[in-house]
């Protein structure tokens, strides 16, 4: 009877140990799941910074070698143009509107603060132009015309276009990423110039009727701030911008995986990965440009 109930015990002692030691072990092998798939994240990162430098690099030879010899399918080119034209064009003045509002109500405070209203043109105005105007368009650009050329391309992904493509000796980015790409640099800079002039008319309207600022000395302040060189720039943080779109968007949504739901995540992660993109490019150009091209009075 004792030596049974010590065979017991010594069984029950045994399972509680292995069932500790199992725990342990998934414990463990939980740990260790986390931290490859963690050290797993540069990997992946690394590998698609490198696809979209190959796919810039092939995007821009194909550009301008079919530029040159005349094989750049034309309709195309223009049917995106347009396209993209539309689903931005309207959102752009939308978002400009009360973009130069919202400045011009904060700089206002503060310039009448120190007694220098004749100066909310130069600080309303000049803000639009510098840094408002190329952030939203590249905003749109990131938001409405990625999400229309990730889902192309994905849905063309899903049905398998893009394979029937390349078994014909079609290719994909000769084809359509070229058109898609020079359409986008097209558009950045009108984008850019509607969003201009309508937030900079916004802030003038607003100045004048809510904060009483003379209209001579409102266009006198922003003519004695704002250069050609803040608006040539503005022009070229929205090529710049327009640029990465179609990189990026075309690359995630030709990556597309699992049906609807990774055409949903290729979009998410396009839209994700401009947003990104353009307020770290933005930031280097400002840099650049406040480097070598500081603000000066006319």
């Amino acid at each position: 009877m004792v030596a049974t109930k010590e065979r017991r015990r010594h069984s029950m002692a045994s399972w509680g140990d292995d069932l500790e030691s199992s725990q342990k072990t998934s414990v463990l092998s939980a740990v260790g799941q986390k931290a490859s798939s963690f050290g797993a994240v540069p990997v992946r990162a690394t590998g698609t910074a490198g696809r979209a430098v190959h796919l810039a690099v092939t995007v821009l030879r194909y550009a301008v070698q079919d530029t040159v010899t005349l094989r750049l399918p034309v309709q195309e080119f223009l049917w995106q143009a347009w396209v993209l034209l539309k689903v931005t064009a309207t959102p752009a003045v939308l978002m400009a509107i009360p973009f130069g509002a919202m400045i011009t109500v904060v700089t206002s405070g503060l310039v009448a603060q120190v007694g220098a209203t004749a100066l909310l043109g130069a600080a309303s105005g000049v803000g639009v132009l510098r840094q408002g105007a190329p952030i939203t368009a590249g905003l749109l650009m990131g938001g409405a015309a990625a999400s229309a050329i990730a889902s192309d391309f994905g849905a063309r992904a899903m049905r398998e276009e893009l394979d029937a493509m390349r078994v014909l000796g079609v290719d994909p980015v000769r084809r359509l990423v070229v058109p898609r790409f020079l359409a986008l640099l097209l558009v950045a800079p009108i984008l850019c110039v509607v969003i201009i002039v309508s937030g900079t008319g916004a802030a003038f309207l607003l100045s004048v009727a809510v904060s009483k600022v003379a209209t001579g000395s409102f266009w006198s302040s922003f003519g004695t701030f704002a250069n050609m060189t803040d608006v040539w720039f503005a022009i070229s943080k929205s090529l710049v911008f327009g640029a990465i779109v179609a990189i990026i968007s075309t690359m995630r949504g030709m990556e597309a995986k699992g049906g609807p739901r990774g055409v949903a995540d290729a979009v998410n992660a396009a839209v994700v990965i401009n947003v990104v993109l353009i307020v770290i490019t933005n930031l280097v150009i400002t840099q650049i440009q406040a480097m070598f091209f500081p603000a000066v009075v006319a």
